[in-house]
């Protein structure tokens, strides 16, 4: 009996946290700006306030994992496509952006109501942090593959900082496309490829590691 209740509490606060979500976004929508209290939002929505407690500490981390919720379903629809496990780490990255885009695109409206138009680089945004977080092991498995590959150069000091890189990367292809006023966001698929070919040619073997090699050569065969 006990674990059936359990499960029941389980389920009610998912739906609750999917009720709530779906209902912040459509007062954004709306209204152009957030509630102005939790207590009038909840009140609306005839749920009590503790529900909202259970699920979220503010709006602000409902927003948290409204992004959270976007990466996932990003990472989960392109892992459950079966050419995904053939796919070189630069195709699975570009398989990410171009479908997050696309996910990002049907909450198009919302994400520029509660957004910054220009994220900089130098920090990350209060919404993006523990998006942030998830990216990263995303990326870092890629990356990990890679490494086996040779798809990308184990290199002192600087392949554990490849990850840094792309993070900067996705502020890029996000900061376009939210900018982007081309049909159907074609430039940002264009930034997309240019920017992750760019990437990959200089994680990738190249004229530096044969310098290094060759400097190593010479050393060893002083």
């Amino acid at each position: 009996m006990e674990k059936k209740a359990t499960s029941k509490s389980s389920k009610a606060k998912v739906n609750d946290s999917e009720k709530l979500k779906k209902a912040y976004i459509e007062h954004i929508l709306e209204h152009g700006n957030r509630p102005a209290s939790i207590f009038k939002f909840v009140k609306e929505l005839k749920i009590k306030e503790e529900a909202f407690y259970e699920n979220f500490n503010s709006f602000d981390t409902l927003e948290k994992e409204l992004w959270r919720d976007w990466l996932r379903e990003t990472i989960t629809a392109i892992q459950a496509e079966e050419v995904y496990a053939e796919y070189s780490a630069r195709e699975k990255l570009l398989a990410f952006y171009f479908t997050f885009i696309e996910v990002l695109k049907s909450n198009r409206s919302f994400i520029l109501l509660t957004v910054k138009k220009t994220i900089k680089p130098e920090f990350t945004p209060a919404h993006l942090k523990e998006f942030r977080k998830d990216f990263k092991d995303f990326v870092n498995e890629v990356l990990a593959e890679a490494k086996e590959t040779e798809e990308v150069q184990n290199r002192p000091y600087i392949s554990d900082k490849y990850y840094e890189g792309i993070w900067l990367q996705f502020l890029f292809v996000f900061n376009f496309w939210m900018k982007d006023d081309s049909k159907a966001f074609e430039k940002t698929d264009e930034a997309i490829e240019k920017a992750v070919n760019l990437s990959f040619d200089l994680m990738g073997k190249g004229p530096l590691d044969s310098m290094i090699d060759f400097g190593k050569f010479l050393f060893q065969n002083r």
